[in-house]
């Protein structure tokens, strides 16, 4: 595996099911036994309903393009070979949202839209870290 030199999580005892399942390439999220909504970030009570019965629940890994940005700008030094990259809020299937890179497409708005079906690509930057990244589908 290659030298990673750029930010990486520390999982906390709320966030490694997360970080160990996304490790896993089979990404879990807390889902809310009182509401039934799905949770991102990984907390200890729903912000839905404020339940404390949050359980680790397998996701599909599908979704589509809720937003997004293109980076041309060198501001972290360690993304500065990654410029331009898109950066992009992802809605999966079973609703919840996260912040995530785009890869496996041209950083061209002309070429990345608003809905764009992604799926999820598991980036395993440290024999510790994965880091999930969308694709389109």
């Amino acid at each position: 595996m290659p030298d990673y030199s750029k930010p990486l999580p520390t999982p906390d005892p709320i966030t490694q099911p997360f970080w160990d399942s996304v490790k896993a390439h089979a990404m879990q999220m807390q889902k809310c036994a009182h509401c039934g909504k799905f949770i991102f970030y990984p907390r200890a009570v729903c912000p839905h309903c404020f339940s404390r019965d949050l359980k680790w629940t397998p996701v599909s890994g599908k979704g589509k393009i809720y937003g997004f940005t293109i980076s041309h700008q060198k501001v972290i030094q360690a993304f500065a070979n990654d410029v331009p990259y898109v950066i992009a809020l992802v809605e999966l299937d079973e609703g919840a949202r996260l912040m995530t890179n785009l890869v496996g497409v041209e950083p061209d708005p002309a070429k990345i839209k608003v809905g764009m079906d992604v799926v999820v690509h598991y980036d395993d930057v440290t024999d510790a870290i994965t880091l999930p990244k969308f694709k389109p589908a």
